[in-house]
C-alpha cells in the first residue's frame, strides 16, 4: 500500500516567543538538537515513504526556508496557504490534490512541530495504523497514554477493542468522542478515568475516505477545494489558490471531520486509536521544552533540573529554570522555575507555571504596532 504523508508546517508558534516569529516558526527552528523540528519530522517518515511523495502545507512566510530544509521534497509539493485556515482546509487540500492521482492510497497527517524519541517504535506503530487505514473506511488517529492532567492538548475517549496486532501488540481502540483542551478539573477527571488519551495531532486514512468525510461534513468548501486541485499543475493555479482558498471555513480537523464522525458510535469503528507509545511531545510552550530537555542523558541526572543553553554558567541554590542565552554568562542564584529566553531583539522572562500566556504577549505586541517583533 502506498503511503503519503502530509506535513502541516502552517503554524506561528507564538509560545516560543521571543526565539519563534512570523517568518521563524517554532518548526524551522532548532529546539531539540542540530535539526530543525520539520526536519526532523521528515527523517522519521522516510523509512515509511519516498521523499517524492511527501507534500508539506505552510504558509508564504516559512515556505522558502522550508525548502532550504528540506532539499529531499519537490518544491511542487510544498503548498504555500494564501490564508490561514486552521487544519481542516489544509488536511482537505491535500486530500483533493491526492485524490487525483490515487484515491486508493493511504494518506497520513503529521504535525511539523513534535518530537519523537523512539523512532524505530514510531515507524511500527505507523506500519500498523498504515494497514489497518487501507482496510474500509476506517481514519486511524495515534493517542498519547497522558502522565498529567494536561489542559493544553486534546483528549480522546477510547471504547472497546476494536483489532490487535499480534506480531506487534499494538491494540486499537474504537473512539468514543474527541474533547479539545478540557479545564484542569476535567482533564483530572479524564486521567483517574483510565480510558482518555491525549491527541497527538497524526491521523491515517485512505485518501478516499478521507475526501468522503469532508463531503459528508464540510460540504460548504468541497466546491472550492475540487476547483483549485482541478487548477493545480497549471498556469491557473496560483490565482485560483489565491481566490478560493480564503473562502474556506476556518475551522480544525478534529471539530470538522474527527468529532462528528466519532459521534456515528463505536460499533463501526470508524475511528480507531493506535497507542503512541514512542516517547512523543508536542513542545507546546517553553515548560514543555524544560521538561523534554529533562529526559536527555546531558540533562536527567541533575539533582538541580536547571536547563541552561549558554557560553557558560554559574548555579547557586536554584531549580527548575530554564535559560536560553546563547554566547553570554548566566549565573542563576536562588530562583526557582523561571524561563529566561533572550535574542538578538527581545528578552523573555516568565515562570514555568505561565509559559501558556507568553502568546498573549505576542498578541499585546501587535495591539501595539510593534510588528518588527513578532
Amino acid at each position: 500500500m502506498r503511503f503519503t504523508p502530509v506535513i502541516l508546517a502552517g503554524g506561528s508558534g507564538t509560545r516560543f516567543w521571543p526565539r519563534s516569529r512570523k517568518a521563524r516558526a517554532k518548526q524551522v527552528l532548532a529546539l531539540d538538537g542540530d535539526r530543525t523540528m520539520i526536519q526532523q519530522t521528515l527523517e522519521r517518515l522516510l523509512p515509511l515513504a519516498d521523499a517524492g511523495d511527501v507534500w508539506v502545507v505552510t504558509n508564504e512566510l516559512l515556505a522558502g526556508l522550508i525548502a532550504k530544509q528540506l532539499p529531499e521534497v519537490s518544491p511542487e509539493r510544498i503548498l504555500s496557504e494564501p490564508a490561514a485556515r486552521n487544519t481542516a482546509p489544509a488536511c482537505a487540500l491535500a486530500a483533493f490534490l491526492l485524490e487525483k492521482i490515487d484515491p486508493n492510497r493511504v494518506i497520513g497527517i503529521f504535525p511539523s512541530d513534535h518530537v519523537v524519541k523512539d523512532p524505530d517504535r514510531f515507524a511500527t506503530v505507523l506500519r500498523a495504523g498504515i494497514a489497518l487505514a487501507s482496510e474500509g473506511d476506517t481514519i486511524v488517529v495515534l493517542g498519547v497514554t497522558p502522565t498529567r492532567a494536561e489542559t493544553g492538548y486534546g483528549y480522546i475517549e477510547l471504547g472497546t477493542t476494536a483489532h490487535t496486532n499480534s506480531p506487534n501488540q499494538l491494540e486499537a481502540h474504537r473512539v468514543r468522542r474527541f474533547t479539545e483542551k478540557p479545564n484542569k478539573e476535567r482533564a483530572q477527571e479524564f486521567l483517574a478515568a483510565g480510558n482518555y488519551v491525549w491527541n497527538s495531532g497524526i491521523f491515517l486514512s485512505s485518501v478516499r475516505t478521507l475526501t468522503s468525510a469532508i463531503r459528508e461534513y464540510c460540504p460548504a468548501m468541497v466546491p472550492l477545494l475540487e476547483k483549485i486541485a482541478a487548477a493545480y499543475g497549471t498556469p491557473e493555479f496560483d490565482h485560483v489558490f489565491a481566490e478560493l482558498y480564503p473562502q474556506c471555513e476556518s475551522i480544525s480537523i478534529d471539530y470538522a471531520v474527527l468529532e462528528p464522525r466519532s459521534k456515528k458510535g463505536e460499533t463501526d469503528a470508524r475511528i480507531v486509536c493506535l497507542p503512541a507509545d514512542f516517547g512523543w511531545n508536542d513542545l507546546g510552550s517553553w515548560s514543555a521544552l524544560h521538561e523534554h530537555h529533562m529526559t536527555l542523558p546531558e540533562y536527567c541526572n541533575q539533582r538541580d533540573a536547571n536547563v541552561v543553553q549558554a557560553a557558560s554558567e554559574i548555579v547557586i541554590e536554584s531549580t527548575g529554570n530554564y535559560v536560553f542565552a546563547p554566547g553570554m554568562a548566566v549565573a542563576l542564584v536562588g530562583v526557582e522555575d523561571l524561563v529566561i529566553v533572550q535574542t538578538e531583539d527581545a528578552l523573555l522572562i516568565t515562570t514555568r507555571a505561565h509559559c501558556q500566556d507568553v502568546g498573549k504577549v505576542v498578541k499585546k505586541l501587535a495591539d501595539s504596532g510593534r510588528g518588527e517583533l513578532i
